[in-house]
C-alpha cells in the first residue's frame, strides 16, 4: 500500500469522524488565535486531516491520490522504497505546517479566523508535480485543459488575488504557501530538480 493510499484513508477516517464530534473538530481546526493563547501549535498539522463538508474532504483527497502516487513513484525512485516513502510522507506532513505558519502570523489575534482541510499540502504536492511534468496537462475546473506551467502561474496568480479580495473563508494564503513550500522542499531534497524542470520546459514546448 502506498504512503500516499496511507494518507488518503487516515484523512479520511479523521475527518469523516469530526463530521459528526464537534469538540474534537474544532481542537484539530487551524485557529490562530488559540495556537498563539495557548502555544496550541500542534493545530499546523492537524488541521490538514480535517475538512468542512464531504465534497472538501472527496476533493482534496481525490487531487491527493491522482497527483501524490506520482510524486512518491519520483521519490522512490530517486532515494529508494523506504527512503522515497519517508521522505513523501514527511514532505506532505511539513507542506502542511508550512501553509499555516504565514496565515498563524497574520491572524494570531483575529477571533474570527480558522481554517482546516489538505488544501494546502495538496498544492505543494501538484506544484512538485508541475515542475517534473511542466507540459502536461491540468484540468482548470475539471474541464479546461492548461498545461501544468500556466496552470500553476494562475493558481499562484489566483490564491494570492483570493487572500486580498475573497471573504469565503477559504485560506486561499495556505494553498500559496504550499505550493511554494513544495517547491522549496523539493529542491532543496534534490537540487537536481531544477535541471530536469528547465530541460522539460525547453525542450518539450509545445510547437
Amino acid at each position: 500500500m502506498s504512503a500516499t493510499l496511507v494518507l488518503v484513508i487516515i484523512t479520511s477516517i479523521i475527518s469523516i469522524f469530526c463530521f459528526s464530534n464537534k469538540r474534537w473538530f474544532d481542537h484539530l481546526k487551524h485557529y490562530p488565535l488559540l495556537e498563539n493563547q495557548n502555544k496550541q501549535y500542534y493545530r499546523w498539522l492537524t488541521s490538514g486531516f480535517v475538512h468542512g463538508s464531504y465534497i472538501h474532504l472527496f476533493v482534496n483527497m481525490f487531487v491527493l491520490h491522482e497527483f501524490g502516487r506520482t510524486v512518491e513513484d519520483y521519490l522512490i525512485f530517486h532515494f529508494g522504497y523506504a527512503g522515497g516513502i519517508v521522505l513523501f510522507t514527511f514532505t506532505y506532513l511539513l507542506i502542511i505546517v508550512m501553509g499555516d505558519i504565514p496565515t498563524y502570523f497574520k491572524n494570531k489575534e483575529n477571533y474570527s479566523f480558522a481554517s482546516v482541510g489538505a488544501s494546502g499540502g495538496v498544492s505543494g504536492i501538484i506544484f512538485i508535480y508541475i515542475l517534473l511534468f511542466p507540459w502536461h496537462n491540468l484540468y482548470l475546473f475539471a474541464i479546461v485543459p492548461l498545461p501544468a506551467i500556466l496552470f500553476g502561474v494562475l493558481y499562484l496568480w489566483y490564491s494570492t488575488w483570493a487572500s486580498k479580495n475573497q471573504n469565503d473563508m477559504i485560506d486561499h494564503e495556505a494553498h500559496f504557501y504550499g505550493a511554494v513550500a513544495g517547491i522549496l522542499i523539493a529542491i532543496i531534497t534534490r537540487p537536481d530538480i531544477i535541471h530536469e524542470f528547465i530541460t522539460h520546459l525547453v525542450n518539450e514546448f509545445p510547437l
